[in-house]
């Protein structure tokens, strides 16, 4: 019964024209346009932790001739959320959010011109070490999801061009 169930699955699937998003493997037009993006330095320690999760994403840098260049700014906050009765900020909110462009070098097109944001709530506790180390793990956090979310936005885009042939 599982074996019936899982073919009608698999064919309910392809009727519906999903198809992996890496299909073909490394040899793959979507893999081989992610792993041709040169992501250049971005500015602070959050666009030191975003490139390091986008090249660990996107794959090895240097490994291909580069075709896109990824152009990333950053906007790293921390704003006050709760606020005591005697004015001491009970919790903060760390909010990163990145504009981003792929462009194509050989033609100087932007080809993706996108924002990825996410923010963290962060206790305020009498010990400022541990509101400081709570601060910069949430910094480290949202870097890893804002560089999930602008990869999984890269690859559509470069799987959208290979499928139209570009």
């Amino acid at each position: 019964m599982r074996v019936v169930f899982a073919l009608l699955a698999l064919l309910a699937l392809s009727a519906c024209g999903l198809s992996p998003m890496y299909a073909g493997g490394s040899n793959a037009a979507t893999a081989q346009g992610i792993a041709a993006v040169d992501v250049p330095a971005i500015e602070g320690r959050g666009g030191w932790l975003v490139k390091n999760a986008l090249e660990a994403r996107l794959g090895v840098a240097g490994q291909t001739t580069p075709r896109y260049r990824l152009d990333v700014r950053l906007d790293d906050s921390l704003e006050a959320l709760g606020v005591l009765n005697d004015d001491t900020i009970s919790r903060e909110r760390r909010i990163l959010r990145a504009r981003y462009q792929l462009v194509e070098l050989a033609t100087g097109s932007v080809l993706l011109d996108a924002t990825a944001g996410s923010d963290a709530g962060i206790d305020v506790v009498s010990s400022e070490y541990a509101t400081i180390a709570a601060e910069q793990k949430a910094l480290e956090n949202l870097a890893l999801e804002v560089a999930d979310r602008m990869a999984t936005q890269i690859a559509l885009t470069l799987r959208g061009r290979a499928a139209a042939g570009q």
